[in-house]
């Protein structure tokens, strides 16, 4: 048929590892679990660098949190208990203490809706840099060092956000680096249901083709830990989902 839509021509790009290793279930060097935590299912998938060649992620630890509402204040609390749990695990397993000082990075354009994940998570972080500098400020036990910033886009600044990570590193000098940045899936329902988490670092834009500098490990010389929630869908997505 002349009208016939030839789906699978198109490249559906994705930054999720449970969605990039389905074809790849079989390969020896990685490894998955899944369990469910009141309701909310969590998924681990570790790579090695043999799995890594193949399925074309870095290798690492990846934790995927899915659930299906947070509109309801209950699941919203389950979703957090969860997350919190999963990201102290992640840090532990890192090396990375309780008192380790940690500089948060919220990536995106605030004054894109789909991509101001970043810069509202840095909004609402509660920042505490400034009173562990003060001399003779008593901080309550639980606190860390926490400084946050979002540094916007390239097509803003023109700077690079790795640059931006550089200076900041050299200047405020913490032990590691958290960066929030919205990511793409290739399925509609992942959007807004879905949390990623991982010790590899990220390449920001990558997953709309757009590829920026990497932030890791191996490029800023800190540990960096990189959540994302699936914000985008390609609008071939939207066409496969609808004629599924």
């Amino acid at each position: 048929m002349k009208n016939e839509i030839r789906l699978e021509k198109y490249q559906v790009r994705t930054d999720l590892i449970i969605e990039s290793i389905g074809n790849y279930k079989d390969v020896a060097g990685i490894k998955e679990k899944t369990y469910v935590v009141d309701d909310v299912s969590v998924t681990e998938v570790e790579l090695d660098e043999d799995a890594s060649n193949v399925c074309g992620k870095k290798k690492g630890i990846y934790k995927t949190i899915t659930f299906i509402d947070v509109t309801d204040s209950h699941n919203r609390r389950k979703v957090e208990d969860v997350f919190v749990k999963e990201f102290s695990s992640l840090l532990e397993r890192k090396g990375i203490s309780s008192t380790s000082s940690c500089l948060v990075v919220g990536l995106g354009n605030a004054m894109s809706t789909p991509d101001s994940l970043g810069p509202k998570v840095v909004n609402d972080i509660l920042v505490t840099r400034h009173l562990f500098l003060l001399e003779g400020s008593s901080i309550e036990k639980g606190y860390r060092n926490v400084a946050a910033f979002s540094p916007s886009v390239m097509g803003t600044t023109g700077i690079e956000s790795h640059d931006f990570m550089l200076g900041l590193i050299h200047q405020v000098k913490p032990d590691f680096l958290v960066v929030v940045d919205a990511l793409a899936a290739s399925s509609i329902e992942r959007v807004n249901q879905t949390i990623q988490m991982t010790d590899t670092g990220i390449a920001p834009g990558s997953g709309v083709g757009n590829g920026r500098e990497e932030i890791s490990l191996e490029t800023v010389g800190i540990p960096v830990i990189a959540i994302g929630v699936p914000t985008i869908v390609d609008a071939v997505t939207i066409v496969s989902d609808t004629f599924q």
